[in-house]
C-alpha cells in the first residue's frame, strides 16, 4: 500500500486461508490481540511447546506496525475510508500520498460475513469520504455506514456497474462481485477518481493522471485475460468453485459457471443434498478440475473433489479479497492475473505471463 494507507485496528474475524506462510497479514497498523497463551504475563514460552505454537508466536510478533499513526484527524490530508480490500487497493493506486486512507478489512477477510468492531465506527465517523462496494457485499458495514453519526460523503462504487441478477433465497438479487469483469473495474476506477477530485480539487491533476495510467493497465489486462481463456479447450471452459463469485468473470471471458457449493454469499451453509448434487454434476460435466477460494475454508470443496474423483486446482482463487502482502494476488491486478493463471492451467489451457506496457 502507499504511504498514508492503513489496515484495520483488529485482526480479521475470518482469517485468510491459503499458503500457511500467508495466513497472518504483515504491515498492519495495530497491535495484534494475542491469545491467552501470549499475554504479557505469559510471553515466556518454554521450548517444549509445539512447533506450531512457536511458529504462530513468531508470526504474531512479526506483525509490528510500520504504518503512520492510524488516528484520523491527526493528518492534514483528506480522510478516506474504504470497506473492502479491492477498493482499498484501487483507491491507493489513484490517490498515492494525497489522502489518508483507512482500509477496514484486512487482506484475506470475507466481506460477506465480516462483523464490524468499535474501531470501524470511529473510522467511519471521522472519514470525509466512504467508499464501499454496495449490492450488499458487506452487509454488516453497510448497516453501520447508513447509521446515524456517519456524515461523510458515501459512494457505493460497485453500484456504478449494472449488475447481473442472481437467485438468492428465492429472490432475484444483484450479484455484488462486479470486479470480476475488468471493464467493470475500469468504471469503478473512474467513479473513485471523480469522488476524490470532489473531495480534494487541488489534487485533480494527480488523480486524473493516476487513473489514466491504471485504466491503461486494466485495459491491457482485460484483453490478456480473454486471450488466456481462449486457449482452454471449448468443452473444458467450465468453472466449479466454492461460492458463486465468478459470474462476471465467466460472462466477460467465455466461461460457464456450472456449479458452486453456495450462492453469492458465503453466509450460506451447503446441505448434504447440495454436496451430493454438486458431485453428480461434476461427474456429468467431466470438468478436469474444480477450485477452492482463499476466503473460504477449503475442507468442503476438498471433500467434493475426493467424492467426484476430480482434481482440486493446486492454487486457490481470490474471490472477495486481494491476497495478503507478498502473496501472488496482493493487488487487484495481481489477483486477476493469478486467478486467470490458476484457471487456465487447471482446465488445460496455455498460460502466457501478463506484461503491461507502461504509458507515458
Amino acid at each position: 500500500m502507499k504511504v498514508g494507507t492503513h489496515f484495520p485496528d483488529h485482526y480479521p474475524k475470518n482469517p485468510p486461508r491459503g499458503d500457511a506462510a500467508q495466513q497472518i497479514p504483515v504491515g498492519t497498523r495495530h497491535a495484534v490481540s494475542l491469545p491467552p497463551a501470549f499475554t504479557s504475563a505469559n510471553r515466556a514460552i518454554s521450548v517444549s511447546k509445539t512447533l506450531g505454537l512457536a511458529v504462530l508466536f513468531a508470526a504474531l510478533i512479526g506483525c509490528t506496525s510500520t504504518q503512520r499513526s492510524p488516528d484520523m484527524g491527526n493528518s492534514d490530508l483528506p480522510q478516506v475510508v474504504s470497506t473492502n480490500t479491492i477498493l482499498t487497493d484501487l483507491t491507493a493506486e489513484l490517490a498515492g500520498e494525497e489522502i489518508d486512507l483507512i482500509g477496514i478489512l484486512d487482506p484475506g477477510a470475507d466481506p460477506h460475513t465480516y462483523e464490524p468492531v468499535p474501531a470501524d465506527t470511529k473510522a467511519l465517523e471521522q472519514g470525509e469520504l466512504i467508499l464501499y462496494n454496495g449490492y450488499n457485499l458487506e452487509p454488516g458495514l453497510i448497516k453501520m455506514i447508513d447509521a446515524a453519526g456517519v456524515n461523510a460523503k458515501k459512494l457505493a462504487v460497485g453500484e456504478l456497474v449494472k449488475p447481473l441478477d442472481m437467485e438468492y433465497e428465492g429472490q432475484k438479487v444483484p450479484d455484488p462481485h462486479v470486479w470480476g469483469n475488468v471493464a467493470n473495474a475500469i468504471a469503478m476506477v473512474n467513479g473513485i477518481r471523480d469522488a476524490l477530485i470532489e473531495l480534494s480539487p487541488e489534487d485533480a491533476d494527480i488523480f486524473t493522471a493516476n487513473a489514466a495510467q491504471l485504466t491503461a493497465e486494466l485495459t491491457q489486462l482485460d484483453t490478456w485475460i480473454g486471450q488466456q481463456i481462449a486457449t482452454i479447450p471449448p468443452d473444458k471452459r467450465k468453472l466449479i468453485t466454492s461460492h458463486d463469485a465468478f459470474q462476471y468473470y465467466a460472462a466477460a471471458y467465455g466461461l460457464e459457471v456450472t456449479g458452486t457449493l453456495v450462492g453469492i454469499s458465503t453466509e450460506e451453509k451447503p446441505s448434504a443434498q447440495t454436496l451430493t448434487l454438486l458431485v453428480e454434476k461434476i461427474k456429468k460435466t467431466g470438468v478436469p478440475a474444480i477450485f477452492a477460494e482463499t476466503t473460504i475454508n477449503p475442507s468442503l470443496i476438498q471433500t467434493v473433489a475426493q467424492e467426484a474423483q476430480v482434481k482440486l486446482a493446486p492454487s486457490q482463487l481470490y474471490s472477495d479479497s486481494i491476497g495478503t502482502p507478498g502473496s501472488p494476488g496482493d493487488s487487484y491486478v495481481k489477483m486477476m492475473v493469478s486467478n486467470t493463471r490458476t484457471i487456465v492451467e487447471a482446465l488445460g489451457g496455455t498460460y502466457q505471463p501478463f506484461q503491461a506496457t507502461k504509458t507515458e
